[in-house]
């Protein structure tokens, strides 16, 4: 069955956004995300391959050297499905877009590997 790339992401404007709250409310966001992520990957067990993580800051690597660089990537998971939309439908009801200040989940499918 194809494989593929789902990679969370997030404005730096939403992040700020969520950093501005006070502990409090950051707090009362995470008691009610987690759980639904939880839920999620429990639901959806049987597609997720890999459950990835989330990643910080990006270094980019170029001809011109090493320096910092910025992406919207704030996280990833490997999920097995059909077609890229029935991957995509796995994520619909996804808390990263729903209580999280996350701004989208991209879909890509592998052309190559990854030997899971």
């Amino acid at each position: 069955m194809p494989k593929f790339l789902a990679v969370y992401t997030m404005r730096p404007e939403d992040l700020a956004a969520f950093r501005r709250l006070s502990k409090a409310e950051q707090d009362a966001i995470d008691a009610a995300g987690l759980p639904q992520w939880q839920a999620w990957e429990a639901r959806n067990a049987a597609s997720l391959l890999n459950l990835g993580g989330m990643v910080g800051k990006t270094t980019r690597i170029t001809r011109d050297g090493i320096a910092p660089g910025a992406n919207d990537f704030c996280g990833y998971v490997i999920v097995e499905a059909e077609t890229a939309e029935d991957a995509a439908k796995l994520f619909a009801d996804h808390p990263h877009i729903g209580v999280f200040p996350g701004y989208s989940v991209d879909i890509m499918p592998f052309l190559t590997g990854p030997d899971i």
